[in-house]
């Protein structure tokens, strides 16, 4: 297996588990009072934005050619991290 093939599955895998962090944040914003729906709801938002970013960075990694996908790679790198942030901060606000 290629850097190019597992660098795609490590972030299809990591794709996989935040969805299913939002799911369980979507859960629990069902259980919560109206004031901390509309906290959850908002914060559920931003970590979907941040997700699909990272979602289309993968689609360009796959359909970019052999000399092109380690720039595509900083760039990916970078929204792994803006989401990895924001699951960190939505965190901290619904402990």
């Amino acid at each position: 297996m290629s850097m190019r093939e597992a660098y795609e599955q490590k972030l299809d895998a990591q794709l996989r588990e935040w969805q299913a962090r939002i799911d369980a944040l979507k859960a629990r914003a069902e259980r919560a009072s109206a004031e901390q729906k509309v906290e959850y709801y908002e914060q559920i938002e931003t970590l979907r934005t941040k997700q699909d970013d990272l979602q289309d960075k993968l689609t360009e990694l796959r359909q970019a050619g052999e000399g092109a996908w380690q720039d595509i790679k900083v760039g990916a790198d970078l929204a792994w991290k803006d989401v990895q942030d924001a699951f960190s901060r939505a965190a901290e606000k619904f402990k």
